[in-house]
């Protein structure tokens, strides 16, 4: 071996070391990185011009519209959580599967589905779903080792239901692989695949699992019915002499419409994934600034029109100024995008204005630059990690390790599946992303693989990078809101079912990729 690829493997276990010690994710990969190109050079086997080019990566984060879809998303998530949608919505829930057999297991999941759609935020997930299911699961004799693995699980549905930030950051690395693979094959025309093809095709895969998840609530229910009991009829109590289908549509319809707006739009090619972003920044506004005052809803149902609006004539006409001979019908629909404008940004004053005065929008602020930060400072790292380890030979290595293995693009496959499952023990998925991913996915795809079936393969195998002990967030997070009388063991021990079941779920995509590929396909 030589002394480069010596340097390579001692720079990524070193970084892996340091990751798992508790240092920074940024300082590590750039500390790293920046140590072993200076062994590099001082061995004469690394042209130290490779770190210079961190100035230009640092300009494409800055310049790359893809990448503002992360603090907006951030910003709809920590917003919906404050406006305490989760806790009408598992409320509601609990009431209409309460009177079955592991309905509170199903209501739990059902809401995770819900939340992953509206905030993709996993920490707040399981904390608020901890928070305020988890007393009344154990509180009415559920097993804690399933409560504890359904809590866990439908939290991470956030990783791979859209608008997920695991599928924003990984669309735009698998965007430039499969450009870097393409030119590499002489394709100077190459094609692209875009953040919106992701959420396409990770739609019905989270779908799957959410209904899997299901089945193995309604098996645990009906082969251990002790484990997951009924609630008794009196618990099941709609205040202010609400009936069933009130209080549901009333807790339901809300997060839904935003969830139909953002995806649809995207779905639908209304607004690129970005520009669904914003939308869903604005509409948890409206929704936070609805619930701050529920007796003066006017200005959020005119600006909520407003947004519709617009959507539809965005739709239907063309609005766009400049334009030599606009029609009539053109010239009438941009007066009334223009009033409709106005009405939005009428109604978003008055909901700031009383998140303000609760107290809301200050933590959502602090919260959005907090998490937007360490996202954007990691990719930083990880892009002078990327530099020094390509400057050091490690690409060549990598690709003649992937084009070696026997069973070709699918003996690669498995390969990087099984090195990604055993890091996500001990790694975040946004380390693995920025520093695996890169390395790996233009190889595969150089191999012939379709790009997006890869990404939402990814995705699903970081999705259990939560649940794996000894470092899975989701189980720290519970463990942080857990009573005294459900131990880690119960933890452990619950989650075992649910990484199996995404394990499934990663054989079923491979068995049938059209899962992944048909509505992307059908779409465009």
């Amino acid at each position: 071996m030589e002394i480069r690829e010596i340097l390579d493997v001692l720079m990524f276990a070193v970084s892996c070391l340091f990751l798992m010690a508790g240092f920074p994710v940024a300082f590590t990969l750039g500390g790293s990185a920046l140590l072993f190109a200076l062994l590099g050079y001082a061995f004469g086997i690394f042209d130290f011009s490779f770190v210079g080019f961190l100035i230009q990566r640092i300009f494409g984060v800055m310049s790359n519209d893809v990448l503002l879809a992360v603090p907006l998303f951030v910003y709809m998530g920590v917003m919906l959580e404050r406006s305490l949608v989760a806790e009408d919505l598992l409320e509601s829930m609990g009431k209409l599967f309460g009177s079955l057999r592991g309905g509170l297991g199903i209501s739990v999941t059902v809401v995770g589905a819900l939340l992953a759609a509206s905030t993709g935020i996993v920490g707040a997930t399981v904390v608020t779903m901890g928070l305020l299911s988890l007393p009344t699961m154990l509180k009415r004799g559920y097993d804690p080792a399933l409560t504890a693995g359904t809590i866990c699980a439908a939290g991470t549905l956030g990783q791979i239901i859209p608008p997920s930030i695991v599928l924003v950051l990984l669309g735009d690395v698998i965007s430039s692989a499969y450009q870097a693979a393409q030119l590499a094959h002489g394709v100077y025309a190459p094609e692209t695949v875009s953040v919106g093809d992701l959420f396409a095709g990770a739609l019905l895969p989270g779908l799957m699992l959410v209904g899997l998840y299901i089945l193995y609530q309604i098996g645990m229910a009906i082969f251990r019915p002790e484990s997951s009991p009924a609630l008794p009829p009196e618990d099941i109590k709609f205040e202010n002499g609400a009936s069933k289908y009130q209080m549901i549509l009333r807790s339901l319809l809300p997060p839904a419409i935003l969830i139909i707006a953002v995806l649809g739009s995207i779905l639908s090619g209304i607004a690129t994934p970005t520009e669904a972003a914003a939308l869903g920044a604005v509409g948890s506004t409206f929704l936070a600034g609805w619930r701050a005052d529920r007796d003066n809803p006017k200005p959020i149902y005119i600006a909520a029109g407003g947004l519709l609006l617009i959507l539809l004539l965005t739709r239907l006409t063309d609005l766009r100024f400049g334009r030599d001979a606009p029609s009539v019908t053109d010239m009438l629909a941009s007066a009334a995008a223009l009033a409709a404008s106005a009405a939005i940004v009428w109604g978003l004053g008055v909901c700031l204005l009383r998140c303000y005065r609760n107290g809301t929008l200050q933590n959502v602020s602090r919260s959005t630059m907090e998490i937007s930060s360490m996202v954007f400072v990691i990719l930083i790292g990880a892009a002078l990690f990327s530099l020094v380890f390509r400057g050091l030979g490690g690409d060549e290595a990598v690709s003649g390790i992937l084009s070696g293995m026997p069973g070709g693009a699918l003996g690669a496959m498995v390969l990087v599946m099984g090195v990604m499952f055993a890091l996500g023990f001990f790694l975040d998925f946004i380390e693995i992303i920025f520093i695996v991913v890169p390395l790996v996915a233009p190889v595969l795809l150089g191999m012939g693989l379709n790009p997006v079936w890869l990404g939402v393969m990814i995705a699903v195998n970081l999705q259990t990078s939560f649940l794996t002990p000894p470092f899975g967030f989701a189980l720290f997070y519970l463990r942080g809101v857990a009573p005294p009388e459900m131990t880690t063991l119960h933890i452990y021990k619950g989650i075992i079912p649910f990484v199996l079941i995404q394990l499934l779920a990663l054989v079923l995509l491979a068995l049938f990729p059209p899962i992944v590929t048909w509505l992307p396909s059908f779409l465009n």
